[in-house]
C-alpha cells in the first residue's frame, strides 16, 4: 500500500497508525493474502470483541436503570453483522478493502465482508493505540445505533423505561400486584397494577402476566407524563365473569 493511499485511508478512517502495517492487514481481504494469517480475519476476531466491550460499557455507564436482559439486547443488536457492515457503507471502509479479482466492486459487497472489515479496523486501530482510540472511533459511528437501540427498546418495554424514570426520580423501584384473574386455565386473563414510591396507578388486564405488568407500567408512565398516550394500547378489557 504506497503512501498516498495509506494517507486517504487514513483520512477516512480517522485515525493516524504508527504501525501502518496494522491499517494495510486490517484491509486485505483473505481473498487477496498469500495466507489466511495474513489476512484481516484476526484483526477481526480481535475488533469484534473491542466492538462489545465498547457497546457494553457505554451502556453501563449511560443507563443506569437498564437490567442486563435489556443490556444483552441492545448490545445484540448493534454489534450484529447488519449494522456493523451498515457503519463501514456510511463510513466509506468498505471501499477501502484489497479484495481478490472474484469479488467485483460493481455492486454492494457482501455483508459479512463489509461487517468485516469494520471489525478489523476497530482491532487494528486497538493495538496501534490502545483502547481509547477504538473506543472513540467506535462511538463516533456506533452511537447513533446505540441510541436507536435504546429507544427502540423504550417503545416495546414499558416496565423497563418505568424502572429508569423511578430509580432516576425517586431512587425506588417499581412494583407490581397482581390483583386479581379470570377466565379458564387455558384462556385466562390477569389484572395487575404498578406502584412507584408508594404512589398507586391504574391498573391493567392483559393476557398474561407480563402482558398485563406491560400495560400497567404503560399507563403509568402516562400519569406521570413520560410518555404520551399517542399510540393506542391493544384492547384487553377486564373479562367477563
Amino acid at each position: 500500500m504506497d503512501s498516498s493511499t495509506l494517507e486517504q485511508c487514513q483520512n477516512v478512517i480517522g485515525h493516524v497508525f504508527r504501525d501502518p502495517a496494522l491499517l494495510e492487514l486490517a484491509l486485505t481481504h483473505s481473498s487477496v493474502a498469500p495466507t489466511r494469517t495474513q489476512s484481516n480475519e484476526r484483526l477481526e476476531f480481535l475488533g469484534d470483541s473491542v466492538l462489545g466491550l465498547v457497546v457494553c460499557e457505554r451502556l453501563y455507564q449511560t443507563q443506569d436503570g437498564m437490567m442486563e436482559g435489556d443490556m444483552t439486547k441492545v448490545k445484540s443488536l448493534v454489534v450484529s453483522r447488519e449494522i456493523c457492515s451498515e457503519v463501514a457503507v456510511e463510513a466509506g471502509i468498505d471501499q477501502l478493502l484489497y479484495l481478490g479479482k472474484g469479488l467485483s466492486r460493481g455492486g454492494a459487497l457482501p455483508t459479512s465482508i463489509s461487517a468485516a472489515v469494520f471489525e478489523s479496523i476497530v482491532g487494528a486501530i486497538y493495538l496501534d493505540a490502545g483502547y481509547t482510540p477504538a473506543r472513540d472511533f467506535v462511538l463516533r459511528h456506533m452511537q447513533p445505533h446505540i441510541d436507536g437501540a435504546i429507544s427502540e427498546g423504550h417503545r416495546k418495554n414499558y416496565k423497563s423505561l418505568l424502572q429508569q424514570h423511578a430509580q432516576r426520580v425517586s431512587g425506588s423501584t417499581p412494583e407490581y400486584v397482581l390483583l386479581d384473574e379470570k377466565g379458564p386455565e387455558h384462556n385466562k386473563c390477569f389484572e395487575v397494577s404498578v406502584s412507584v414510591a408508594g404512589k398507586h396507578y391504574p391498573s391493567a388486564w392483559g393476557t398474561n402476566k407480563k402482558q398485563a405488568e406491560q400495560r400497567a407500567a404503560r399507563r403509568a408512565l402516562i400519569e406521570l407524563g413520560v410518555l404520551a398516550p399517542t399510540e393506542p394500547e391493544e384492547d384487553v378489557s377486564e373479562p367477563e365473569e
